[in-house]
């Protein structure tokens, strides 16, 4: 809408520009002309598509501009601002004795013409400087704020996470936030929150029983953790799937989302998302198994093959055992001889000690 606005804006002006402009002509040029209206109306058309080409640059320029803004921090728009009226002040401070000079008529010009150019250099020059000397800035504004220490690197700012369904009915995330590996503030979109609700009243036995688990979880993490965990009324009626309204809220408040859903992960990878996948996590920390290694392991079932025994450790991996059929019920230990790590995560092949020792 405000697109639109922009640009019938610079059409009307630029109509209304051409059709009073022909009164600018000389007498004589105006006497020979039959139809008045008509060449008005002619000219106002054609400065109207001049303007609505102007009126479409000027709207990819403030649009570009925007996201620039959207994708500064802060400190930076504030330290910009404050560069911007200091150049502004010290324009008008040296440009003031020019208008007391005396210039002749013809050259009266010069002054609007100076002042402008002059204020324009210095604002600009005020505004990088802010940007090189903008800790230096809020230091002397106050020394000890916690934004001068973001600014000057020597604190990293925490970005906010933004909780996806999935990961609050996983339950793994009060364990994070009890640890303290979670930093930052979390944000629970209105959406998800009808959905944790939808899924806690679903027909189906199991599915009401992961939400209303959900929903227990949820509600004793916002007890412990009442100033971290904030519920935003935000909605997008226009985009149908919970996944893209996700996507979309991270992108505008400049979040990271935190989930534990795969493909949700790799759509938002795509759009340039951040993301925490709590599965990414767990891998990351589960013990590393090299070939040699041993693992007192319980044969579960056998495997696909005739052969194969299956296991798992206690952190969920899958150990595949050679010839382990013939334990199916059993301990034994096992020696490693391969590990293999996939998107669903990771596989470890062995063998009964006695037989890799045979």
């Amino acid at each position: 809408m405000l697109d639109a606005i922009i640009i019938f804006s610079f059409v009307l002006a630029a109509a209304g520009v051409g059709f009073y402009s022909t009164d600018l002509l000389p007498h004589g040029t105006l006497e020979r002309v039959t139809n008045l209206e008509a060449l008005r109306l002619v000219v106002a058309a054609f400065a109207a598509i001049i303007g609505g080409a102007v009126g479409l640059r000027f709207q990819t320029g403030y649009r570009r501009l925007e996201t620039q803004v959207r994708e500064m921090s802060p400190e930076t728009i504030f330290t910009r601002a404050i560069g911007l009226v200091i150049g502004l002040l010290v324009a008008n401070l040296m440009l003031a004795p020019l208008f007391l000079l005396p210039i002749p008529p013809d050259f009266s010009f010069i002054k609007p013409l100076v002042a402008v150019v002059g204020s324009i250099v210095l604002a600009y020059t005020g505004m990088n400087l802010a940007d090189t000397h903008g800790r230096g800035l809020l230091r002397l504004i106050n020394p000890n704020t916690m934004e001068t220490m973001v600014v000057e690197g020597t604190l990293k700012p925490a970005n906010t996470k933004v909780l996806d369904t999935s990961c609050i009915i996983d339950g793994r995330i009060e364990g994070l936030l009890e640890t303290g590996f979670l930093e930052g503030q979390i944000i629970l979109p209105q959406f998800v929150l009808q959905e944790l609700q939808q899924v806690a009243d679903a027909s189906k036995d199991q599915k009401r029983v992961r939400g209303r688990r959900g929903l227990e979880i949820l509600n004793r993490i916002q007890e412990t953790y009442p100033n971290r965990i904030l519920i935003n009324p935000v909605d997008y009626e226009d985009i149908p799937t919970v996944d893209a309204k996700l996507v979309r809220f991270a992108q505008e408040i400049n979040g990271t989302l935190l989930t534990n859903d795969y493909n949700l992960s790799q759509v938002a990878s795509v759009q340039k998302v951040p993301v925490l996948n709590v599965n990414d996590l767990v891998n990351a920390v589960r013990p590393s198994y090299l070939p040699g290694d041993n693992i007192d392991l319980k044969i579960l079932k056998e495997g696909k093959e005739p052969s194969q025994g299956v296991g798992y450790l206690e952190d969920g991996t899958m150990v595949v055992v050679e010839e382990g059929s013939n334990y199916v019920g059993g301990e034994l230990r096992v020696v490693v001889t391969s590990a293999l790590q996939t998107s669903a995560g990771r596989m470890i092949f062995a063998k009964p000690q006695a037989s890799a020792w045979a």
